[in-house]
């Protein structure tokens, strides 16, 4: 995937994408009356909607200890 950088655009350009970054809304370019490309603004999620997405742990892990020292047994 190519990659550039907003200042490498002429500034009308800059300020439609920075519209759509404020906005949340999709800026979609035309030629002849034709869509020819989407241009969406990468929305971040919050901690709490990201974890939401997670699945649950399907498998048993039984006594995840098991095998393991007291810590007073170690020396330092």
């Amino acid at each position: 995937m190519t990659q550039i950088t907003l200042s490498d655009f002429p500034e009308t350009i800059q300020t439609l994408l920075n519209q759509a970054q404020k906005t949340g809304e999709t800026l979609t370019i035309t030629q002849n009356d034709i869509e020819i490309a989407v241009i969406s603004p990468i929305k971040k999620k919050s901690l709490l909607e990201a974890l939401s997405t997670l699945e649950p742990l399907d498998e048993d892990l039984g006594d995840v200890d098991e095998g393991l020292l007291p810590l007073d047994n170690i020396e330092f």
